[in-house]
């Protein structure tokens, strides 16, 4: 049994409600975390102000702070293959997936925006009159993050390595299904000479602690990644609390391009990575393929080829290529999808169900799934399955392309894979996205933006850009 971090210690809840971290592939307990109370986050909270009010770390001097980012970065380096191993046990990815696409990137963003620390700064500007006018650039205040499951090491980092560098105190909640990461990378940051009350950490379920820190008068600021309906409910909280800022990541239904003069082979591997890796549960997956009619039935054939012989079963074993879905919710839900696209006349062309074979009857493991005949309406092609379902729909055209990609309510991620440069840039144009990728799949980096258009959330998480959602810009005037 753990307890909250808060305060720079791990702390026994005031509620009677815990939560069971279970193996999503073995079914066995790894732990038990408490479900926070409205208390235990107005605890935290209070730490998380204290701590902002007495300077304790927004005071430092700027070379201290970003020397113990760095520190941090180093330390969970240290512990990158304990961390990976905790998070494939709690997530079901397998252990490759969760060190090199989960921790590894979460130590990069860290030592990314240490050194931003020491540029952060506003700008003199020429007013009109006989004054001088210049801006300063403060840290919002005191900053909830609540992270999914998916990536919970580094989206968590996107979120309080940003708020940190700016000044800001930190109260984490992690989902209730992954939590054990942000708990031990607390501890450490507590090591790295973070001060007491800077970052805290509190866990539970959305509909409480996650409600509650929505609601706290004394949150600045949510930074969310998550579902579309989760995020309505933190909107309505802000509105009915202090209006505290929000920043959202909300997913997508990402359409990948495939045009006839592409490179196939590399854009093969990379849609069948784009769908199949972390199972399918990725805001950033490629589930919506478009191929060219004139190249689609061998194009086709090569995905669904590569897909059958993929190995699925324990992430803990180094030649898995797939794991375990994360919950029975979660299969579950996949697999009503599944049984929707064949309800809608989809061809289903590998895959459909739950692997069982042998041990893998004790975790929830799909097989890879491609459904061919896809057409654009359908609901398979419509909503965010996250899952490793793969809808693959023809095209004959650029307007056609770009006319099918946006044909959805999300906006966060996109390819086109041609070798006609006119061709890349209209569509990267046209697609109204967040990020278009032309020639690869999932390309990231802590410097470059990454959020979304339209239902797929506002606000950016990476980059400069995200500096923006945890600074206030003041504007000082003075008579000369």
């Amino acid at each position: 049994m753990t307890g909250h971090f808060i305060n720079g210690a791990l702390v026994p809840s005031t509620g009677a409600t815990n939560i069971e971290v279970r193996s999503p592939a073995f079914g066995e307990l790894i732990a038990t975390v408490p479900d926070a109370t409205p208390d235990d986050v107005d605890r935290a909270v209070a730490a998380a102000r204290a701590s902002f009010q007495a300077k304790s770390w927004r005071g430092k001097d700027s070379s201290e702070k970003e020397l113990i980012l760095w520190r941090l970065a180093d330390l969970i380096e240290r512990h990158k293959d304990e961390l990976a191993r905790l998070e494939s046990m709690e997530n079901g990815k397998t252990l490759r997936e969760a060190l090199r696409a989960d921790v590894n990137p979460g130590i990069d963003a860290i030592r990314y925006y240490a050194g931003w620390v020491r540029r952060i700064y506003g700008e003199t500007i020429p007013v009109d009159g006989p004054f001088l006018n210049y801006t300063l650039r403060e840290p919002v205040g005191v900053v909830g993050a609540i992270v999914p499951w998916n990536y919970p090491t580094c989206i968590a980092t996107w979120k309080f390595a940003p708020a940190l560098a700016c000044g800001c105190s930190v109260v984490l909640k992690p989902s209730e299904l992954t939590p054990l990461t942000a708990l031990k990378i607390a501890e450490l940051a507590s090591e790295a000479g973070i001060p007491n009350g800077v970052f805290n950490v509190v866990t539970g379920y959305g509909h409480t602690a996650g409600e509650a820190l929505a609601r706290h008068m004394d949150v600045d600021k949510i930074s969310f990644t998550g579902s579309i309906r989760t995020a309505r409910s933190l909107l309505k909280a802000s509105a009915e609390s202090n209006l505290k800022r929000l920043s959202l990541e909300l997913g997508g239904k990402n359409p990948n391009i495939i045009f006839p003069d592409a490179d196939l082979e590399a854009a093969a591997q990379s849609a069948f990575s784009g769908i199949f890796s972390n199972k399918g549960e990725v805001c950033s997956s490629g589930s919506r393929l478009l191929v060219h009619k004139d190249i689609h039935d061998r194009f086709l054939d090569r995905l669904v080829d590569r897909a059958k012989k993929m190995k699925v079963g324990n992430p803990l074993d180094p030649e898995t290529e797939m794991g375990s879905q994360i919950s029975r919710q979660q299969m579950d839900r996949i697999l009503g999808y599944i049984q929707s696209g064949i309800a809608e006349g989809a061809h289903l062309a590998c895959g459909g169900g739950r692997d069982t074979e042998g041990d893998k009857a004790k975790g929830y493991f799909i097989n890879p799934t491609i459904f061919s005949g896809v057409q654009p309406h359908m609901k398979i092609a419509q909503e965010e399955i996250f899952g490793p379902v793969l809808a693959v729909i023809p095209f004959s055209g650029v307007d056609e392309a770009i006319e099918i990609a946006n044909g959805t309510i999300y906006g966060l991620v996109s390819a086109v894979w041609t070798s006609d440069i006119k061709t890349a840039h209209r569509v990267a144009a046209g697609i109204q996205a967040g990020s278009v990728w032309i020639n690869t799949y999932n390309g990231f980096d802590s410097a470059s933006p990454f959020g979304g258009y339209k239902q797929s959330g506002y606000g950016r998480d990476l980059g400069s850009y995200a500096l923006e959602q945890y600074t206030n810009v003041k504007s000082v005037w003075v008579a000369l």
